[in-house]
Parts: C-alpha cells; structure tokens; sequence
C-alpha cells in the first residue's frame, strides 16, 4: 500500500469512528429536548418531551456508541457486520423520531396523563384540541439517516483499513520468552516472602 492510500485508509478508519459518535450525541441531544406540545380542551398545553414521546431512542443510540468500541478492534469481516449494525441501530432511531411525527398524541399521551389523571389514548385523543411537533423529531430522524449512510459506508469501506494493530491479541510467548516471564514472577514473588531477588 503506498503512503497515500494508506493515509487516505486511515482518515477513512478515523471517520468511521467518530461519525457515528456524532451521530448518537445528536440523537441524544434531541432526544432530551421537548418534542410535543399538546393543546387541551381547557386551554392548557402540556409538552411532552423526548424521554416521554422516543423511550426507545436512547437505547439505540448508546449502542451505536458502544458498537465503536467493537470496530475499533474489529479485522475486516466484524467491520461488515458492526457496519450492518450500525445501519440498523440507524434504522431504529429514524422509526422512533417518525412514529411521533406520525402520531403525536399518542407520543405525548403520558405527559398528558401525568398533568390530568386521564389514561389511555383514546382518552387522551378526547381531550386535545391540536397537537404540534417541535423541530427535535426530525432532528432524531436525520441523526438515525446519518447513522444508516454511516453504516452503509463501514460496509463499503472495511477491507480498505489499515492492518489492525496485534497489541490486544492473545500473547504468544516463545519458549525462551516463556521462561524470562517465570523469572520474573518468581523474583516477585521473592519479594514477597521478603527475599531480596537481586543479591542472589
């Protein structure tokens, strides 16, 4: 591989890492944001934030999160598949941010139980006179499309890395290797007994 392909493997490597640590962060940041606001017949109106509309986005986006420490260790077959992943845990934060925008009283029906004492959707359905999405659900939508191209790209990409450093392999010791390690365990263990190894 010549200096510049592997530069350019490298900011690929580096890309891949990072992108879908933004990508989770902006899902986060949404997700902790207002994204209903719900208009009652009495004229109060009760907003419904991320925690209580997208329960399910923090989940996939802390396993993306947890996804970039595995592909950063990955050889090149486990990179296709944490990339298949990552698409999917992308897939999940689109669906959580859509489902609110499709439904929005039934996103914020548990504010509005909290608020009223009134339970159940429909319920619920009957005392909203309007309901109104923030701009945060589509901010979680394009945070899952990022981490769906994100995936995309990792598939696309993974046999053009560089070479995974061996330093987190199992350590194969060479016989003499092998017999300098047990003399070092038996000094340490010299010292424990209160036995000076050195002035053997």
């Amino acid at each position: 591989m010549t200096a510049v392909a592997e530069g350019r493997a490298r900011r690929i490597r580096m890309l891949a890492l990072l992108l879908p640590v933004v990508a989770a962060a902006a899902a986060f940041l949404a997700w902790s944001q207002p994204w209903v606001a719900l208009t009652l017949d009495d004229g109060r109106v009760v907003i419904a934030g991320g925690d209580v509309a997208a329960p399910a986005l923090p989940p996939f986006a802390l396993a993306a999160l947890a996804l970039v420490g595995a592909l950063a260790l990955a050889g090149p077959v486990f990179r296709v598949i944490l990339g298949i992943m990552q698409a999917l845990l992308g897939a999940g934060v689109i669906a959580s941010g859509a489902l609110v925008l499709s439904d929005p009283v039934a996103a914020g029906a548990g504010s509005v139980t909290a608020t009223t004492g009134i339970a159940g959707t429909e319920a619920v359905r009957g005392v909203v006179t309007a309901a109104a999405t923030t701009a945060w659900p589509a901010v979680a939508i394009a945070a899952g499309a990022a981490a769906v191209l994100i995936g995309i790209g990792i598939v696309v990409t993974a046999r053009r890395w560089p070479a995974r450093t061996r330093r987190y392999d199992a350590v194969r010791l060479a016989r003499g290797e092998g017999e300098q390690r047990l003399d070092r365990l038996d000094a340490w263990d010299a010292l424990s007994d209160g036995d000076d190894p050195t002035a053997r």
